[in-house]
């Protein structure tokens, strides 16, 4: 392995415009895995900031049977992991199964381990290269074009469900919660376009610009890409500690600083939003309890509110102590799906979502991040987000809310176009 640090004013362009190149350089190899955290404050941070490539193949994963098959590489001397995991693994968890129409075609999981990574903070750049000289590749980039952030010209976005069978659907979730199959549920619908021509690495850029986000990245596994806004975190390792932040509650930025104060003020008081936020923390607690030592799980922070550049939202922070006997695997089967992409109960809410959503989820709501040599780990909710298959000129991101007994069918129909907002807006149809 080959190494090296590089101070930020011994490079010949800004480390900014260096990152863009970069990227660029990176985008022409068939494997990327981008996280980039914004320098935006956040309990625990961010994701590292982190581009890995591979001009290689992904690590054979038996599709059929994920964690164990990730279990038994894991335990083995492994390098650095760059990947994700699809929503329906949840199908492998539990008895569950998934028949709705899949546009993208991700396979259920993907990881990689890169030939090339680097890691950018504020003062420096360091390269890792399993083969080429680091000066090869610093010389690579910086003779690569820098691309500009850009939207597509003509790319007509859809709605798969209206906005009548939407209301209808929340209806129909209200009467699940009366009857008492669940408490808490999370409806989702897409947007989608077809025969979309673009250039995703700019539409990334221009994306991360609009909204950028401390869990944002940018995914490139052969002819299919994952373009991410995130500002949630679902699992991050360290050493023993496991820390989850579930978002639940959105309210909208304000336009001047009195207003935004006054509208934060209002989410964070808000009953429906608390109500919904404790159920999903004491989901959480439950999760984490499963892999953790008794008497280790803890709430840190109850009903944060965090600005982001579309949208407030209240965060909850949980962590706790893995038992001795368990690992990574461990958490992850304990947790995942992340309760705030089902709801409570969780199976009963995957259930329901099933036979009411028309979309297979795939890799939204799912996890994106990376798994260290030391299986320490740092996963996103994919959320927020744009999936693209280049092959089929596919475009589809999805948004949702959850739904409760005392939600309103209108202001949660809202609420997904507020979320909506930045995509569409990079999309250039707002």
């Amino acid at each position: 392995m080959f190494t090296k640090t590089i101070k930020a004013e011994e490079l010949p362009v800004a480390l900014e415009r260096f990152v863009h190149k970069a990227l660029a350089w990176a985008d022409q190899y068939p494997l990327v895995s981008y996280y980039n955290p914004n320098n935006i404050p956040y309990p625990h941070n961010g994701f590292k900031h982190l581009l890995a490539v591979s001009a290689g193949k992904p690590l054979e994963l038996d599709q059929d049977n994920v964690l164990d098959s990730m279990r038994g590489k894991l335990t083995e001397q492994h390098g650095l992991w760059c990947g994700y995991i699809s929503y329906d693994l949840k199908n492998q968890i539990e008895k569950l199964s998934s028949q709705n129409n899949d546009g993208i075609g991700f396979p259920l999981a993907f990881f990689f381990e890169p030939e090339v990574y680097l890691y950018f903070n504020d003062s420096t750049v360091t390269i890792y290269s399993t083969a080429q000289s680091i000066n090869t590749i610093l010389d690579a980039i910086l003779s690569t074009k820098a691309p500009a952030a850009g939207s597509p010209e003509k790319v007509q976005v859809q709605q798969r469900v209206s906005p009548e069978k939407y209301k209808a659907n929340v209806a129909q979730v209200k009467q699940h919660i009366l009857e008492g199959d669940v408490y808490e549920l999370n409806y989702c619908i897409e947007f989608f376009a077809e025969d979309a021509d673009l250039q995703p690495l700019p539409l990334y850029l221009a994306l991360n610009k609009a909204s950028p986000t401390p869990f944002s990245g940018y995914m490139k596994y052969n002819d299919k890409y994952l373009l991410c806004a995130s500002p949630e975190r679902f699992l991050k390792k360290e050493g023993r500690k496991l820390i989850s932040q579930p978002i639940k509650g959105t309210i909208k930025r304000g336009k001047t600083p009195e207003e935004d104060a006054q509208l934060q003020h209002q989410l964070r008081y808000d009953e429906k939003e608390l109500a919904e936020n404790m159920m999903i923390v004491d989901l959480v607690r439950n999760d984490l309890s499963r892999s953790c030592s008794t008497g280790t799980v803890q709430v840190e922070e109850m009903f944060g509110i965090y600005g982001f550049r579309q949208v407030s939202q209240m965060i909850s922070t949980i962590t706790g102590e893995l038992k001795p006997a368990n690992d990574l695997v461990d958490a992850l089967n304990g947790a995942f799906p992340m309760g705030s992409m089902t709801g409570a109960p969780k199976i009963s809410a995957m259930q329901i979502i099933e036979g009411l959503e028309d979309t297979k989820r795939s890799l939204y709501s799912g996890t994106f991040g990376y798994i260290t040599p030391e299986n320490n780990c740092d996963f996103n909710v994919v959320i927020r987000s744009i999936q693209y298959n280049a092959s089929s000129r596919y475009l589809s991101f999805m948004v949702g809310s959850a739904i409760t007994y005392d939600s309103n069918p209108d202001q949660e129909y809202e609420e997904c176009l507020l979320k909506a907002q930045a995509i569409l807006k990079v999309l250039a149809q707002d």
